[in-house]
C-alpha cells in the first residue's frame, strides 16, 4: 500500500487493508490508489463499500477504469429520471449520492448536456447551472439546493 497511507484516520487504512485481504483471497487484482480512493469514497458505510467492489470486481479486476464507470453509469440513471419526470425518483438518486460533491454533479451534468439535452434547451441549463452553483457557496443544506436545482432542470429542459 505504501507510505502514504499513513496520513489517513487508523480505521480508514484498516479497512482498505481489510478490503485488499479480501480481493487478494477472492483473486481480484487491484490498483492500491483505486482501492483506497473507493473505501474513502463510501467510507464510513462499509456495506456500501464491499457492495461496490463486489459489483466491479465482476471483471476480475479493480482499476481506474471502474472510477470512471462510478459516475458514468449514475448519471444516465439521473438523467431518465429527470427526462420521465420522476420526482421521486430523482430525490431519491441524490440521497444515494450524497458522498459526490453536489458542485461535481452539477457539473457533470454541465459536461454532459448535448448528450443528454436538446439543443434548444441547453442555454436554459447553462442558465440554470450557473445560478445553483453560485448559490452552493451559500446554502446552509447542499441537499435541498441540489434537489432544487435538478427539479427546474427536470421542469424547464426538454431531454433527448
Amino acid at each position: 500500500m505504501g507510505r502514504k497511507l499513513y496520513h489517513l484516520p487508523y480505521i480508514l487504512v484498516q479497512s482498505i487493508r481489510f478490503v485488499q485481504s479480501i480481493l487478494e483471497e477472492q483473486k481480484v487484482s487491484s490498483e492500491p490508489r483505486v482501492l483506497a480512493a473507493l473505501v474513502q469514497k463510501y467510507f464510513p458505510d462499509f456495506r456500501r463499500t464491499l457492495n461496490e467492489l463486489q459489483r466491479y470486481s465482476s471483471i476480475g479486476k479493480i482499476d481506474t477504469g471502474v472510477l470512471a464507470a462510478v459516475s458514468d453509469t449514475k448519471l444516465d440513471d439521473l438523467v431518465k429520471f429527470l427526462k420521465d419526470k420522476e420526482f421521486t425518483k430523482m430525490k431519491k438518486w441524490v440521497v444515494q449520492n450524497l458522498d459526490n460533491e453536489p458542485t461535481q454533479i452539477i457539473r457533470n451534468v454541465y459536461d454532459s448536456l448535448y448528450t443528454y439535452m436538446s439543443p434548444r434547451s441547453i442555454p436554459e441549463a447553462v442558465l440554470l447551472i450557473g445560478e445553483y452553483q453560485y448559490k452552493a457557496a451559500f446554502v446552509a443544506d447542499q441537499e435541498i439546493n441540489l434537489v432544487a436545482f435538478l427539479t427546474e432542470l427536470m421542469m424547464r429542459c426538454e431531454f433527448k
